[in-house]
């Protein structure tokens, strides 16, 4: 009997390990590991009739408890004398607190602000999608990494709308 309890005792302590690896959730940055470098990338479509080129950077900060997009593009643009043709912004990625959801929000140079939730769908795909309870149009941006190809779009839906229509499309590749 002993040796019953003995053998179920290490067996215990041996598997115990296993069990709580098994029980931990899944780590939420290990699904927007395919963002992270830099990447060069040209727009390519969409209702604002961007063209351009720029590049962007995801990286991880603050011992990874953030992930950070930061851009910069020059899209061809006629603007008034001193208009600024140069775009930048920066998305912060972030756990708000250990087992919830990914958030994030995005800040640019014209002074935008957009709150987003963040899915993914699969091991190569992120959604980014504002609260529709918001006023105004809801927004979602999408990356997806294809054949080494990264491609992105901005989209909006206007109150009432169900379908989304996108504003800029780019694609590129990693630097």
């Amino acid at each position: 009997m002993k040796s019953i309890i003995a053998a179920t005792f290490l067996l215990g302590t041996t598997l115990a390990p296993y069990a709580q690896a098994a029980a931990a959730p899944p780590d939420p940055w290990k699904a927007l590991g395919f963002l992270e470098g830099t990447w060069e990338a040209h727009t390519q479509g969409g209702s604002a009739n961007a063209q351009g080129s720029g590049t962007y950077t995801f990286s991880p900060e603050l011992n990874h408890h953030v992930l950070v997009r930061r851009s910069s593009d020059s899209a061809a643009c006629s603007g008034p004398k001193g208009f600024d043709c140069q775009h930048s912004d920066v998305l912060y990625i972030y756990q708000e607190a250990k087992d919830r959801p990914l958030r994030a929000i995005y800040f640019d140079n014209e002074g935008h602000v957009i709150h987003y939730d963040v899915a993914t769908s699969n091991a190569t795909t992120a959604v980014f999608i504002s609260d529709p309870s918001q006023q105004g149009p809801q927004f979602r941006l999408v990356y997806e990494l294809k054949d080494a190809v990264m491609s992105g779009k901005f989209q909006m839906r206007l109150p009432g709308q169900t379908e989304w229509k996108s504003y800029l499309e780019w694609s590129g590749t990693k630097k």
